[in-house]
């Protein structure tokens, strides 16, 4: 599922194309997406104005000149793409298609159907369902070492989980715990409650391993592709995600693998180890 250097990437791809567009035509081939399109779903969209593009989580937010907020989630698969509507093919998972007021076609595709969208008020923003819940961004201010900390000692449960609860902290999937818990040294299986003491080199290293990724456009592993149709490169600079067998980049350990909380975990048991100190080689 794309996360939020994948997220991140597409509301750039976006913004150029988008920001400042009227919705002149919204066409809908399916209702049905993970979760049904409001009824009211065409008279909020269609005519109106498309003021700016944020991403709160792994949200897309199309912030509207009527004041309502469009909200997207891109699920397993799907993506936006923009394009001349003279060079658009139709494929058979364009679910919702955007023309703007400049001419060019903005077209959701899912093959999964696990994405969705909805709209609302901007009034219930910080209230609705979907956001309410959410951890600070990690690449704010309000994701601090202290913030951090104060949230593991709460937990007892093991630290890669504790990471990708987007109640304690928002964006970050499985690429991205396992990546940045190899950069931190420690093992995925350490209680988040015994971790505290590293909170400053974690919050470090998920900064560190986004702000990568970012630069890379994300990573592109099965369906996620950008704006503009091309895949992230991140992948090719994985440390540890998906490379269970490899060799590790930093000391040639091989690379394990195990099941956490219903995800696949990578982690170096050298770089890595269950203890503090490491093995001698």
């Amino acid at each position: 599922m794309p996360e939020l250097p994948e997220v991140e990437t597409t509301r750039r791809g976006l913004l150029p194309s988008l920001k400042g567009q009227a919705i002149a035509e919204l066409v809908l081939k399916r209702r049905d997406l993970r979760f049904a399109l409001p009824d009211d779903f065409e008279a909020r969209i269609e005519g109106r104005t498309i003021a700016d593009i944020r991403r709160r989580a792994k949200y897309l937010l199309f912030d509207l000149d009527s004041g309502d907020v469009l909200l997207a989630h891109l699920g397993m698969s799907g993506s936006f793409r923009v394009i001349s509507p003279a060079d658009y093919a139709p494929k058979k998972h364009d679910h919702v298609l955007f023309y703007l007021g400049n001419g060019l076609l903005c077209v959701f595709h899912d093959p999964r159907r696990f994405g969705f969208m909805t709209v609302f008020s901007a009034a219930e923003e910080a209230s609705h369902a979907f956001l309410a819940h959410l951890g600070p961004e990690p690449l704010s201010d309000a994701f601090t070492p202290e913030y951090l900390a104060a949230q593991l000692a709460k937990r007892k449960g093991p630290v890669k989980p504790a990471l990708m609860d987007q109640k304690l902290v928002v964006g970050v999937g499985n690429i991205y715990a396992s990546e940045s818990l190899h950069l931190s040294g420690l093992n995925p299986c350490i209680s988040a409650n015994k971790s505290v003491a590293h909170a400053a080199q974690m919050v470090e290293a998920i900064r560190t391993t986004l702000e990568a990724a970012l630069r890379s456009g994300g990573s592109t592993l099965r369906d996620y592709v950008g704006a503009d149709g091309t895949g992230g490169y991140f992948q090719h600079h994985f440390h540890v995600y998906e490379r269970a067998g490899d060799a590790c980049t930093r000391c040639n350990s091989t690379i394990e693998t195990m099941v956490q909380a219903g995800r696949s975990t990578y982690w170096c048991p050298q770089c890595q180890p269950a203890r503090a100190k490491r093995k001698k080689r």
